[in-house]
């Protein structure tokens, strides 16, 4: 983490034309967001670029305070969106992963409200798709299942699903990592596909580096989405759409 605060809590507010000054009851409700914790039992370093600190262990006691925050708030928020890379890369190095998750995550026990958890590059670093399939990264089960409404229910192929945290509001969290060469088996069919997706963009020898291209994403630290993917979202904005629902999409 950089030594910034990156914590929030969004208040989301009445829209009605010309509300005039805002007051308490003009908020609805609200949802704390917090991203690229990237804890590791580390002396303070910097980003792949060395342009930017990283202060590793620190980055805790920036959770705890932002846990802290959210906990004490008079109307505290509904629901906590960790956006990702919650651990950093390094820990694979030092054969720490699952040590430092366990950290972090007893520390989001002590958070009042639900965490909804994304997944990053930094996950990836650590932990295979199965892995994290199976861990309590997963929080696919609070998700809002559509009664007679099928088509909106995600494949277990990605991790995706949505939810609603007041009504006419639906939250959309995708896997931004579905179509990359990360966490997947060097062997299956879609770490291929994946790759050679990356070449074509991509002739550097390096595949983390984007020097010359001009579509600079076809990296190999990113990921994309699959058309499967794609066809799901389509379906549950659709749904959102027919019944006059607001959308926020939560991704890494």
């Amino acid at each position: 983490m950089d030594k910034k605060d990156t914590k929030k809590t969004l208040e989301v507010m009445d829209d009605k034309p010309d509300p005039g000054p805002l007051s308490e009851s003009s908020e609805l409700f609200s949802f704390g967001v917090i991203a690229d914790i990237q804890y590791a039992d580390l002396e303070d370093g910097y980003n792949f670029q060395g342009s930017r600190r990283r202060y590793y262990r620190h980055s805790l006691l920036h959770l705890q305070c932002a846990i802290e925050h959210w906990n004490k708030e008079s109307s505290p928020p509904c629901c906590v969106l960790q956006l990702g890379d919650i651990i950093d890369g390094y820990n694979a190095q030092y054969k720490a992963s699952e040590k430092s998750l366990e950290l972090v995550l007893n520390t989001f026990q002590t958070l009042k409200v639900p965490v909804h958890h994304t997944w990053g590059n930094h996950e990836f670093y650590n932990f295979s798709r199965d892995y994290l399939t199976n861990s309590k990264l997963n929080t696919r089960f609070l998700e809002d299942q559509i009664a007679r409404h099928p088509e909106t229910m995600p494949s277990e192929s990605y991790y995706a699903y949505h939810f609603v945290p007041f009504p006419k509001f639906r939250f959309i969290l995708l896997d931004a990592y579905d179509m990359s060469v990360l966490g997947v088996d060097q062997s299956s069919p879609k770490f291929q596909q994946c790759l050679k997706i990356l070449r074509e963009h991509n002739p550097n020898t390096e595949l983390n580096s984007p020097q010359g291209l001009s579509e600079p994403q076809f990296v190999q630290f990113n990921g994309g989405f699959s058309q499967e993917q794609l066809n799901w979202l389509n379906e549950v904005l659709t749904f959102s759409d027919r019944n006059q629902e607001k959308v926020v999409i939560v991704n890494c």
